[in-house]
C-alpha cells in the first residue's frame, strides 16, 4: 500500500493495561494512538484529535461506552468516525446493541492484540470504498448465524 497519512486510533478504555496493549501493537504497525481513560475525555479527544477510528470499551464507570457511542454518532464532528467496540461483554444482545448503535465491529476481551492493526486497516479500507453499511449488515448476519447455531 502506498504511504499515505498515518492512521490515528483513539482508544477509550478505563483499564490502563488494555490501552497500553493497544498502543504498543498499533504503534508497531505505524499507527498513531490517542488514549482516553474515560468517556468524557474520550468524547473530547474524539472531537479535538480527529481520529480515523475509535476502539471503545463498553464497561466504564460514569459514562459507559454505549452512551459515548451514542454521543459520538449524534455529533456531526464525530458521527462519521467508525467505532469498534472492544469489550468483555460477549453476549449476543450486547453485540447486537453495539451494531445497532452504529458500531462497525465488536471485539471481545480477551483479544489477540496482533489482530488489531490488520482489523483497523481492513475496516478503514472498506469504509473508504463506501462499504460502511455492508460491514454492519455482515456483522449482524454473523451474529444471527451464531445465535441460530446455539
Amino acid at each position: 500500500m502506498a504511504a499515505g497519512p498515518v492512521t490515528r486510533v483513539l482508544v477509550i478504555d478505563d483499564e490502563a493495561p488494555i490501552r497500553l496493549l493497544c498502543r504498543v501493537n498499533l504503534e508497531a504497525e505505524g499507527m498513531e494512538v490517542l488514549e482516553a481513560p474515560d468517556g468524557p475525555s474520550g468524547l473530547e479527544l474524539a472531537r479535538t484529535g480527529r481520529p480515523d477510528v475509535i476502539l471503545l470499551d463498553v464497561m466504564m464507570p460514569g459514562l459507559d461506552g454505549w452512551r459515548v457511542a451514542e454521543e459520538l454518532l449524534e455529533d456531526e464532528r464525530t458521527s462519521r468516525i467508525p467505532i469498534i467496540f472492544l469489550t468483555a461483554r460477549a453476549e449476543f444482545r450486547d453485540r447486537a446493541r453495539g451494531l445497532d448503535i452504529g458500531g462497525v465491529d465488536y471485539v471481545t476481551k480477551p483479544f489477540n492484540p496482533l489482530e488489531l492493526a490488520p482489523l483497523v486497516d481492513d475496516l478503514l479500507a472498506r469504509i473508504d470504498r463506501g462499504e460502511r453499511d455492508v460491514l454492519r449488515v455482515e456483522k449482524l448476519a454473523e451474529l444471527r448465524s451464531l445465535m441460530d447455531a446455539e
